[in-house]
């Protein structure tokens, strides 16, 4: 198959690159390289340097004949989503939106979506938060995510696109960029490996559910083959930011030096999603354990640092 995948310079689109190409597909890239690395890019991929707001990408559908969308770009920060609201919302929904009208217009397969299984679903009730809970974003960020998955519920009924939505817990691991809330692990080795400290917001207490990227790949790759689905991914488990601390302490053979700060507006202080209907639908589970997967993050770090 031939696979267009937005972001594919960035965390986890290049992972997810790396393994199309692996499979045998054919792949390109497309990235305006605002967060994403081009040392991330497999040169076995084809790139275009461009941002998914541009119609003039509508040259590289008439050109390629895309098989499926797998959209990885975006905007990825809470806290730039509500400091800039309306730059969150071109990016997110514009982007999104501009990519959607040409996979309609290009009769393109499938389209597979990176969503938030945090931020979609704001502060929860109860936990863990399964896809039938109620859409209550929190911040800018959310309501653009969330809004993206209306539009493609929309599609799929009005013009027959099939789609994949993944709702992701925290995902972390190599190649992973501090610039967003959900990169607490990367930031953390990042402050520890120069000798800082390490800024915990809140008195640490706050829960997220982290997922490995390899793991998350492996869920991209079942999504080629899935029927229309709206899924979780995440491990089930929920891990305090003092939690991370003391793994990585663990790692690091002595108390990993850190202060507090005031908790930022916009995120929730709970999060952990159930992910059983990814196992039933795609026979998908996370296999990488938490303290596995911070290693060889630290130790991926460290190796580049």
């Amino acid at each position: 198959m031939k696979i267009l995948v937005t972001g594919g310079c960035g965390f986890i689109g290049s992972h997810i690159v790396d393994a199309y190409l692996d499979m045998g597909h054919k792949v390109i890239v497309i990235d305006n390289l605002s967060t994403g690395d081009i040392k991330n890019l497999n040169p076995r991929a084809e790139f275009f340097k461009e941002d998914i707001c541009n119609k003039k990408i509508e040259k590289i559908f008439e050109q390629e004949k895309f098989d499926i969308i797998n959209h990885h770009a975006a905007q990825i920060n809470v806290r730039t989503s509500v400091d800039d609201p309306l730059f969150d919302a071109n990016v997110n929904i514009m982007g999104s939106l501009n990519l959607l009208n040409f996979a309609i217009k290009y009769r393109i397969g499938k389209f597979i979506f990176a969503s938030s299984g945090g931020a979609v679903y704001g502060e929860p009730a109860r936990l863990p938060v399964t896809e039938d809970f109620p859409i209550n974003p929190s911040s800018p960020y959310g309501l653009s995510k969330a809004t993206i998955e209306r539009y493609l519920l929309i599609f799929s009924q009005i013009k027959n696109l099939d789609y994949v939505i993944f709702r992701y817990s925290n995902v972390y691991g190599p190649r992973q960029i501090s610039k967003s809330e959900a990169g607490v692990i990367s930031i953390f080795i990042e402050q520890i490996l120069n000798n800082k400290k390490c800024i915990v917001f809140g008195d640490g207490s706050q829960t997220r559910d982290y997922v490995y990227v390899n793991d998350v790949v492996n869920a991209n790759i079942e999504a080629l083959e899935c029927k229309s689905s709206i899924l979780n991914i995440g491990t089930g488990i929920e891990t305090s930011v003092n939690d991370l601390l003391n793994i990585l302490s663990e790692i690091i053979k002595k108390n990993v030096d850190h202060e507090n700060d005031a908790p930022r507006s916009g995120d929730v202080f709970r999060n952990v999603v159930n992910a059983s209907r990814a196992d039933r639908i795609i026979h998908w589970v996370p296999k990488t354990a938490l303290k596995q997967g911070i290693k060889k993050t630290f130790d991926y770090f460290k190796k580049i640092s």
